[in-house]
């Protein structure tokens, strides 16, 4: 039997819990791993998408690749407002859809990397029915972006996979974003979400798709989304008596 008392909260959390202590500093095996994390989550935020691999992982389901009118990763990180206009050179095909399907790079290419198409193997089979465009790819992307995309694809849905900002215990939490009838200037009380998808420390894939096809179908149905839209997806577990 383990004597530190902190060891069952620790393996129930990724959260730093009970670190210790030298002096009145923390340990330097403490302080290596922070600094792992630090370099972990700088490293996200920095790399650069691999969109050939992305598309590739894609495969029939691969639409075009896009940019924002942010020229690189430091305008992005500078200029928000950048990140959420389409580029004017962006080539899409206009259509008839009841979904497009967004994969942007957001604040950590490493969570699109290693779970968005996870989530779309997932998700989109749950779809039956549905209209889907072809997934667009995009570079240098906010949230927004997907608006703009959604409207030049003629789609009355968006969903937007994105990286989430890293935290120093989460630099590959993925976010899914769903917009009903996108447009620009839509705010994000009229949107939904679905964060930390990364398994195994946060949600599977199958958890993630089994609650975004109930928001995005009631959606469809009730043609909204945002503060109105509701989760009433089955409760939490009960606490252990």
């Amino acid at each position: 039997m383990s004597t530190d008392p902190w060891e069952t909260l620790r393996a129930a959390t990724r959260a730093r819990v009970g670190l210790g202590r030298a002096g009145d500093g923390l340990t330097t095996a403490e302080n290596l791993r922070l600094a792992a994390a630090h370099a972990q989550a700088r490293d996200a935020v920095h790399t650069a998408l691999d969109t050939d691999a992305v598309v590739a992982a894609l495969g029939e389901r691969a639409g075009p690749v896009v940019h924002s009118q942010a020229a690189d990763r430091a305008e992005y990180l500078q200029r928000p407002d950048l990140g959420r206009r389409l580029s004017p050179d962006a080539s899409l095909e206009a259509g008839d859809h009841d979904l497009a399907v967004v994969v942007a790079d957001g604040l950590s290419a490493t969570a699109v990397a290693e779970h968005a198409v996870g989530l779309l193997d997932a998700l989109l089979p749950r779809l039956e029915g549905w209209t889907v465009a072809p997934v667009v790819v995009a570079e240098q992307a906010r949230v927004a972006l997907g608006d703009e995309i959604a409207v030049a694809l003629g789609a009355r849905m968006v969903l937007v996979l994105i990286g989430e900002r890293p935290g120093m215990s989460a630099p590959d939490s993925l976010g899914a974003y769903l917009t009903w009838e996108p447009r620009h200037g839509r705010v994000d009380s009229e949107r939904n979400c679905v964060s930390n998808i990364r398994p195994p420390d946060g949600l599977t894939y199958d958890a993630a798709a089994e609650v975004l096809a109930a928001l995005m179908t009631e959606s469809f149905r009730r043609q909204l989304s945002g503060v109105e839209l509701k989760d009433t997806g089955a409760a939490l577990p009960s606490a252990a008596g």
